[in-house]
């Protein structure tokens, strides 16, 4: 490699004099031997003694996903590729176009490069079904869908081909766990492998039912619950809350509704098991916040109730015009 060679006491300063007039080749590293280095450089560069000396390489480091998909799609598939993926303990779900579907391996491979992460997925279908999972290939990697989620000082164990779960809900977890008091009883009607009763109840000290009608997600609450240490306590239940709902025989100062696509339909059961002055955790998809604000409104009309909206938010977005939205609402008698 050709370089300038220069004293050891003068490197530095002419180090930075030749990256100032962009003529040092930044692909490779300075090497020193005894009182001389020796600069990598683009070009002969007047003044300096010139060498050509074996030089290390430096490198690459790949600031994103792209980068490495440089040589292999056109600059169109990469601005049509989702680049942003899900990361669930040490597995990356993708999602890829239908248009780059042919090219899925060379995405996955990228991406495991990446992460280096365990295994490497991309998602097949939309959740779907009554137990909410969604279809997923394999692409790289090691084909074992089980992992561990860390987040807020907690462990979640999952498979993520038999249960849901969402990452990019973290923030709204702990927002709800710090709105949270000592002493509250909670329903989570819809709880998958526990992240809303694990957070709340790692934090504070309160006794939380957690529903869910999907067998595998009960099973892996069951497992969270002896993963974590819990200041409050978790009983699971599995089944359809509107019929597991039927055996309770308390009120709850606190309802987490978060089945987006469809708590609205178990509005009812929610605000039957209310108490007076207690606080739903509402979510939908929607496009801003008047429709589940109405349908709040009109849910506790018909159970001659009311409540007032303390909070609307947008969790995360679903598409440009649709959003997973939150409202909380405090109910009371009328």
């Amino acid at each position: 490699m050709k370089c300038v060679k220069v004293p050891l006491r003068q490197l530095n300063d002419v180090r930075i004099k030749l990256m100032e007039n962009s003529l040092m080749n930044m692909d490779f590293r300075i090497k020193t031997d005894g009182e001389f280095g020796y600069i990598p450089i683009n070009e002969d560069v007047d003044g300096y003694d010139t060498v050509y000396v074996e030089l290390e390489p430096m490198k690459k480091v790949v600031r994103n996903f792209s980068e490495l998909l440089e040589d292999e799609l056109t600059d169109e598939e990469i601005e049509n590729l989702k680049t942003s993926f899900d990361t669930i303990g040490d597995i990356v779900i993708l999602e890829i176009p239908d248009e780059l579907y042919n090219k899925r391996q060379i995405i996955g491979d990228a991406a495991y490069e990446f992460t280096k992460r365990k295994a490497i997925y991309m998602k097949k279908s939309a959740i779907k079904g009554t137990i909410r999972i969604r279809d997923l290939e394999f692409l790289a990697g090691s084909d074992d869908s089980v992992t561990i989620h860390k987040e807020h000082g907690v462990r979640l164990k999952l498979d993520v081909r038999e249960v849901y779960f969402s990452p990019r809900l973290a923030t709204e977890r702990k927002r709800v766990m710090e709105s949270v008091e000592d002493g509250e009883k909670i329903l989570d009607m819809f709880c998958g492998i526990g992240p809303f009763p694990i957070v709340i109840a790692r934090n504070k000290n309160v006794e939380i039912t957690a529903v869910d009608i999907n067998e595998n997600a009960i099973r892996y609450l069951e497992e969270n619950i002896e993963l974590n240490k819990l200041k409050g306590t978790v009983k699971p239940y599995c089944g359809d809350v509107r019929e597991v709902a039927k055996s309770f025989n308390c009120k709850f100062d606190r309802i987490i509704m978060n089945l987006p696509g469809l708590a609205y339909t178990f509005l009812d059961v929610a605000v039957d098991l209310i108490k007076d002055g207690g606080i739903i955790n509402y979510y939908e998809f929607s496009d801003g916040y008047e429709q589940g604000i109405k349908r709040l409104e009109t849910a506790c009309e018909n159970a001659g109730k009311k409540v007032e909206i303390v909070n609307c938010r947008k969790v995360k977005s679903i598409s440009p015009d649709e959003w997973h939205v939150a409202i909380d609402g405090k109910v009371s008698k009328n």
